[in-house]
């Protein structure tokens, strides 16, 4: 019975009181990009954009945006849940809430959000809930977090000519989260980003 219920708790968004506590001081990381030499951290070139991506394990993830000409640089950690400052360890145990994201800063004038949302469409499938392939969690769904309106919009519309492609994407991507607000599942605007 136990290790049924510790899938469960991997698969159920847990509430806010029900949230690890988290930490307040941020978990120490690089300053710079291991392969670009980049800052990971803000302030960026008041050229670029950054959006936050969810697509399964981050590492991976992350490796297919910093190989696209106009991506600054890319950045892993958690967004979407409620512990401040999780530890890796912490969000395995489907108890923070949050997935693990890309954080993609990228020069509009370069490459397009559209572009970059093709990549995230066409690398995972955004359908199968609180998993993706062997790896299973909440840490693990799909999820677009985007900073201003019409990044949104873009989301959308990149979603709806996918979904035109797949059947039943667009049905799937639609349901209700844990506030009983119907949403666009994963597609919501700005979230707080930890790195890792």
């Amino acid at each position: 019975m136990f290790l049924i219920d510790m899938f469960n708790k991997k698969t159920t968004m847990p509430t806010p009181e029900g949230a690890l506590p988290g930490r307040p001081e941020p978990i120490p990381t690089a300053e710079t990009h291991f392969v670009n030499g980049n800052p990971l951290k803000e302030p960026y070139p008041d050229n670029t954009r950054s959006i936050l991506l969810g697509l399964g394990c981050f590492w991976g993830a992350e490796r297919l945006y910093w190989q696209i000409p106009g991506v600054y640089v890319t950045a892993v950690g958690y967004s979407g849940g409620f512990t401040p400052n999780p530890t890796y360890q912490e969000t395995t145990t489907g108890l923070t809430g949050h997935t693990e994201v890309v954080r993609v800063v990228y020069d509009p004038k370069t490459v397009s959000l559209e572009a970059l949302l093709k990549v995230f469409f066409e690398q995972h499938d955004p359908t199968q809930g609180m998993r993706q392939g062997n790896d299973i969690g909440t840490t693990y769904r799909s999820a677009i977090y985007t900073n201003e309106d019409e990044q949104l919009q873009t989301a959308l519309k990149v979603r709806d000519r996918i979904a035109r492609h797949r059947r039943l994407l667009r049905h799937r991507m639609t349901e209700r989260d844990t506030f009983g607000e119907k949403r666009i599942a994963g597609l919501t605007g700005p979230q707080r980003f930890f790195t890792t």
